[in-house]
């Protein structure tokens, strides 16, 4: 036989079919991995994902309209669905897509919370939305997951979907924080995590045509000292927290 075999001859799967594997694998129990992974700052999921929206909330407030104001927001790498009840609770009049590479995860969300979104399965390459159809695209802790090669042209189909002047907002973990560096080695669904810096996520939003991006850090004390959360905006310049976020705007 010769060597020009064919990907379809050796049955190798895609990429987003080794990714779909994955996290169906994980899917099912995800949320009691999460609450385990978590536990040593003292808080819940619920926790994280309520924050999350908060600051997407503030930052789309700066840069674009009034949170009454019906928008579509792409919720990317959604899963399970952890942060729908607080982007329908605060972008009330709002339409949302929540994608994901694992269909699983989406069935689960999706009776979780019927009726609240529309679930979409990502191929990998093309978001199944329209262009400059959207106002915001959201990820939460999702490009850890997905090598570093692949983002500028993942954070370029975010521009296409977008609408001038539409929001990108990614939030990811901080390597510089050594708890986070913990958590990240002892999550079983982070096995294969590939941490970034703020820095290197921000240059990338750069390379796929993103303006007016800006970088903040967030979650820097645990439980015990949540009395000190309210200067954490104060604290957001220092690449000390436990995650930080980049967001940036469609020209």
């Amino acid at each position: 036989m010769g060597l020009g075999l064919t990907l379809r001859t050796l049955r190798i799967p895609s990429r987003r079919t080794m990714q779909e594997a994955e996290f169906d694998k994980f899917a099912d129990e995800y949320h009691a991995q999460h609450v385990a992974s978590i536990g040593a700052s003292g808080e819940g999921p619920e926790f994280f994902a309520r924050y999350k929206i908060q600051d997407l909330v503030w930052e789309q407030s700066k840069r674009t309209r009034s949170t009454s104001v019906p928008l579509a927001i792409v919720d990317f790498g959604a899963g399970v669905g952890g942060s729908v009840p607080h982007l329908k609770a605060r972008f009330a009049q709002s339409s949302l897509t929540c994608v994901d590479v694992s269909q699983r995860s989406l069935e689960l969300a999706s009776s979780r919370f019927p009726g609240q979104a529309d679930f979409r399965v990502f191929d990998g390459q093309q978001l199944p939305l329209d262009t400059a159809s959207q106002d915001i695209v959201f990820a939460a802790c999702v490009f850890h997951h997905i090598a570093h090669s692949e983002h500028v042209k993942l954070l370029s189909e975010w521009r296409r979907v977008l609408r001038p002047g539409g929001i990108a907002m990614v939030y990811e973990h901080n390597p510089y924080n050594p708890m986070t560096r913990r958590v990240v080695d002892s999550c079983a669904f982070d096995a294969n995590a590939h941490l970034i810096t703020a820095r290197q996520m921000r240059r990338q939003f750069s390379q796929a045509g993103f303006v007016d991006s800006a970088v903040r850090y967030r979650v820097f004390f645990p439980h015990f000292m949540r009395a000190l959360r309210r200067w954490e905006r104060c604290l957001a310049p220092v690449p000390l927290g436990a995650q930080y976020y980049v967001v940036a705007t469609r020209q």
